[in-house]
């Protein structure tokens, strides 16, 4: 009777050694692929972007969700750095600061050869796991960073952008943002505009995955319905286990299931449980609700690391993506559920949206309408309606009668 008492536990500890150690075996052969990670903002915000500070050393950075020795702990052989910039920037310098965050993170596959790649494809990503190095890619982070145009769209494309967050936390010119569903803001497209429409095609064309995390549930369904490739949420979790409007809710998931597009969830604790708190296992309960709804092949990890403040108990930095792999494993996930979850139905999406994509196709290139877009600062060359001199007589007027004043004497 005594025996059983303390034996009980003893049993416990070693059956969570064994699902440890399944996951490890595991994610050796197939690490994983991470959706979303804001380590390049943490190199603006703290070193702008100045990688040869020796604080700035990734081998020992500390104070940091991400670091190298971190990244091997937790077995990460895949990362979507994302490039972002916050809504502020747009329609003023959100352009030249993109390009700023995507130079960072190819800098970083220059100064870390050993341990960094750079890719732009799913063969890429496998042949870095061959390598044994982290595929490292570029995500952007909100579609004010293209500033309504089709050209810097493509120029990002060709700079090594494989996937674009159509909105950040607030709305461009053609797309609208998760905050229109909590009543923050105003619904000005009604999901996508018409030029919205073209972004997702031109998307589509370049073989640019489509991320709708941020976007309203209208937006989401817009895309889902349009994309001829599946869809990803580099960083969302589901709304039925915590209503936030950042979520995904079922009748989306049912979109996700049907078009084979994918799920990265999200970590950070209001997404998680709604509240300050969150821990682990409330993390394996959204991957299991994905699972259940959307199927296995729609679920992955968009950790969200050193873009939070707030982090689960069990789950506070990247090395412990083991543990969360072995959670799964003591939910009777199969290791084919979990090989998916890893990085197989991230390269799927990829290669999919890579199959769609056809640069010999006409590309999209009819102009956001100049009434729709913001900014006291924007030139309005190539515009037919801009005001012209030859059209415009009465500007004339008004802009030379200050000058023949000032030429009076006093």
């Amino acid at each position: 009777m005594w025996t059983s008492w303390w034996l009980w536990p003893l049993v416990a500890v070693c059956a969570a050694d064994s699902f440890r150690n399944e996951a490890e075996r595991i994610m050796r052969d197939l690490p994983l692929v991470d959706g979303h990670n804001d380590l390049p903002w943490q190199l603006l915000n703290l070193f702008n972007n100045q990688l040869l500070d020796k604080r700035a050393n990734l081998t020992t950075l500390a104070d940091t969700h991400t670091n190298i020795p971190k990244l091997k702990a937790g077995f990460v052989g895949g990362q979507f750095w994302s490039a972002y910039l916050p809504c502020e920037t747009q329609n003023k310098d959100v352009v030249k600061r993109t390009l700023e965050q995507m130079d960072v993170i190819n800098r970083m596959c220059q100064m870390y050869p050993e341990d960094f790649v750079c890719v732009t494809s799913s063969e890429g990503i496998r042949q870095a796991f061959r390598e044994g190095k982290v595929a490292s890619l570029i995500g952007v982070e909100g579609g004010h960073s293209i500033d309504s145009s089709l050209g810097v769209l493509r120029a990002l494309y060709h700079l090594g952008m494989r996937y674009m967050t159509l909105t950040h936390n607030c709305n461009t010119p053609w797309a609208d943002n998760w905050l229109v569903d909590d009543g923050v803001d105003k619904a000005q497209s009604q999901g996508l505009s018409d030029f919205g429409q073209q972004v997702v095609k031109e998307m589509n064309r370049l073989g640019i995955m489509i991320d709708l995390a941020h976007v309203s549930v209208a937006t989401m369904k817009a895309a889902l319905k349009l994309s001829k490739a599946p869809v990803m949420f580099s960083h969302s979790s589901a709304y039925s286990l915590c209503r936030h409007a950042r979520n995904v809710p079922d009748d989306v998931l049912q979109m996700v299931k049907e078009t084979g597009s994918l799920v990265m969830v999200n970590f950070y604790n209001y997404f998680v449980s709604c509240s300050e708190g969150a821990n682990l296992s409330q993390v394996a309960d959204h991957l299991d609700h994905v699972k259940k709804v959307a199927g296995a092949g729609a679920v992955g990890f968009g950790g969200d690391y050193d873009g939070v403040t707030r982090l689960p108990v069990g789950l506070e930095d990247v090395s412990n993506y083991p543990d969360l792999i072995a959670e799964l494993l003591r939910r009777q996930w199969t290791e084919e559920e979990v090989r998916g979850a890893l990085a197989n139905n991230l390269l799927r999406v990829f290669e999919e949206v890579e199959k769609v994509s056809n640069h010999s196709e006409t590309p999209e290139e009819t102009p956001i309408p100049l009434d729709q877009l913001g900014g006291s600062c924007r030139t309005q060359y190539g515009y037919s309606e801009a005001p012209g001199l030859h059209q415009q007589p009465g500007a004339l007027l008004a802009c030379l009668v200050p000058l023949l004043f000032s030429l009076q004497p006093l």
